[in-house]
């Protein structure tokens, strides 16, 4: 019997999934086809995707519109025909096929194992996979301190970013004394160009309740709590929907499973504060108290959460407990390197061909992620850095893309791991507007509490925004880099000592870009509309009068199907006139 699985992650009910699993399912009605949901396959960029499963293959179908996905009924569901002209990827026989077959070939799924696999509002399905199989093996087969131990050799880092041993990090909880401890799980994931904590709650909840139960047993817990963003309404439905399940089934609750355990979760939505995705900020905003982070010592295994014993991981480190429970820790360790040990989920984006979620094995270079599993840059364009760590990132240049990424490598370049978000660059980029992008966001993200970040990064943002504007001073250069400095040196959390990181690596690595901005008042990107003329090439007009009509200012003149021309005194470059016209007819200069 064949069943059709649509993707409905947020990229995929975005894309249209909802309009093509309708259709689906009025075209199913009364048929012994099967019809269910899943998460993100991670194929974001043929969205909305669906696949058909039936024995001895799979086949994934992209960009399926309610149109397509009638043909599809009616060739391949019932006619038997695989429509190859709409195949992003195929398994039959043990073969991978499709165009996006390289996509999934490089990658190691592990956290992402049941992505795109199972319904993520089926606890049943995550049971038939092996779910919290795991947690018996903790509640019945190891005690806490083995379990800590499992985790320890397993190398497993916290993939929040800052890449502390979890394992050693659960070893501090657990040796606090009291009886009152917190377990969190940090889904407050802010850095632009992020989305892999959403996509793993949205896609397989459950991994992340069995991690976080498992965590609880090893520390000494009855007490949880998820921090996820209120702009994560699909993940936060899909939670409440796991939690419920997993009470109903005994993992959550009073005396778990009979073992005497007893441990349930909460979540906490947070008001998208970037500042709370550090981890004391977090708990005063659980606690009800405004997200401000405090001086620490004590770290919080010791005061935490309401000055109690608090252990906090973040999604995707909880998500690959269960399996390391299950196959081991040297099954674990045996993958990455030698410092960096197992996969890391990374989210494509930017100006790369095929952007969405990615799990590779560490050490991976940036150029087997960006060039092969992202298909290289849009359009042909050339690659030119990738922004990496989100706002407390950096960005690398191309020229670097043989550097593994890695808990070691990274920093080496001035950016850093962070959670996972990878923004690809090509070479319409402005590496100072974006120097300005990231630090204008930190600055309006920053609590207030430091002097140095709150009015530090104001005065680096002025700064960029006079060279953009191409009111520069050659003196910006040693101001920036000045301030920088100090703000790295006196603020109290990582918001305010990592906010520099993306003026500082652009200071590094194009350096010349700053310097033609200040000097010659040009912007070599063409990409800081300040420094830019506006002019229309007469051998590609057609005198359609589209740009005029767009023109907010009327500085375009001329009759229809004669060549136009625009007056640069009236010009206030604002680029309608070039995103407007469809012949490729408007320069930059």
């Amino acid at each position: 019997m064949k069943k059709l699985v649509v993707g409905m992650g947020t990229c995929g009910l975005s894309a249209g999934a909802q309009a093509s699993y309708d259709r689906l399912r009025e075209l199913s009605q009364g048929s012994e086809c099967g019809l269910s949901i899943t998460g993100c396959i991670g194929m974001c960029f043929r969205e909305p995707l669906v696949e058909i499963r039936e024995e001895g293959r799979r086949v994934i179908y992209g960009e399926v519109t309610p149109e397509r996905a009638s043909e599809i009924w009616n060739r391949h569901v019932l006619g038997g025909e695989l429509v190859s002209d709409w195949v992003a990827a195929s398994w039959s026989g043990g073969e991978a096929g499709g165009s996006e077959r390289d996509f999934l070939a490089l990658q190691k799924r592990i956290v992402l194992r049941n992505c795109g696999i199972i319904d993520p509002e089926s606890i049943g399905e995550y049971e038939e996979q092996g779910g919290y199989s795991a947690l018996r093996k903790v509640l019945f087969d190891m005690t806490p301190a083995e379990v800590i131990e499992e985790v320890k050799a397993s190398g497993l880092r916290g993939r929040g970013g800052a890449g502390f041993p979890t394992g050693l990090k659960w070893s501090f909880a657990a040796a606090s004394p009291g009886t009152v401890k917190y377990l969190v799980c940090n889904a407050d994931e802010g850095d632009p160009g992020a989305f892999m904590d959403r996509s793993v709650l949205e896609s397989d909840p459950h991994a992340v309740l069995e991690g976080m139960i498992i965590a609880a047993r090893a520390i000494g817990t009855g007490h949880g709590y998820i921090y996820c963003r209120a702009e994560y309404p699909l993940a936060i439905r899909r939670l409440e929907t796991a939690l419920a399940a997993a009470r109903g089934r005994g993992y959550l609750g009073g005396d778990i499973l009979g073992s005497g355990l007893s441990f349930d979760i909460r979540i906490k939505q947070g008001a998208g504060a970037f500042v709370c995705g550090e981890e004391t900020a977090l708990f005063a905003s659980i606690e009800g108290e405004r997200g401000m982070p405090r001086i620490r010592p004590p770290f919080p295994a010791e005061k935490g959460l309401w000055q109690k014993p608090t252990n906090n991981n973040n999604v995707e480190t909880y998500a690959n407990v269960p399996w390391i429970i299950t196959n081991g820790a040297a099954a674990y360790a045996a993958i990455g390197t030698e410092n960096s040990r197992g996969t890391k989920v990374f989210a494509l984006a930017g100006r790369v061909a095929r952007g969405g979620l990615a799990e590779v094995p560490m050490g991976m270079s940036i150029n087997d992620l960006v060039m092969g599993i992202g298909g290289g840059i849009k359009g042909g364009r050339t690659f030119k850095a990738v922004q990496m760590g989100g706002p407390s990132g950096g960005c690398i240049p191309a020229s670097l893309g043989e550097t593994p990424v890695d808990f070691e490598n990274i920093p080496k370049t001035g950016a850093i791991m962070g959670s996972g978000g990878m923004v690809v660059l090509d070479d319409t980029t402005c590496m100072v507007e974006i120097a300005r992008f990231f630090l204008e966001f930190t600055q309006n993200e920053s609590c207030g509490k430091c002097t140095f970040c709150r009015i530090g990064t104001l005065r680096m943002l002025e700064a960029l925004e006079r060279i953009t504007r191409g009111e520069g001073r050659a003196e910006d250069i040693t101001l920036l880099e000045d301030l920088a400095g100090k703000i790295k040196e006196a603020s109290l959390c990582a918001l305010g000592q990592t906010a520099p990181n993306p003026v500082l690596s652009t200071l590094r690595y194009f350096r010349n870009e700053y310097e033609t901005h200040i000097l010659e008042h040009r912007c070599p990107a063409g990409s800081c509309l300040a420094l830019v003329e506006f002019r229309i090439d007469p051998g590609k007009c057609t005198g359609c009068t589209l740009c005029a009509r767009n023109c907010p200012v009327a500085a375009i003149s001329g009759e229809r199907g004669k060549t136009h021309l625009i007056d640069t005194a009236k010009c206030v470059k604002c680029g309608r006139c070039l995103s407007s016209c469809n012949f490729s007819a408007v320069l930059k200069a």
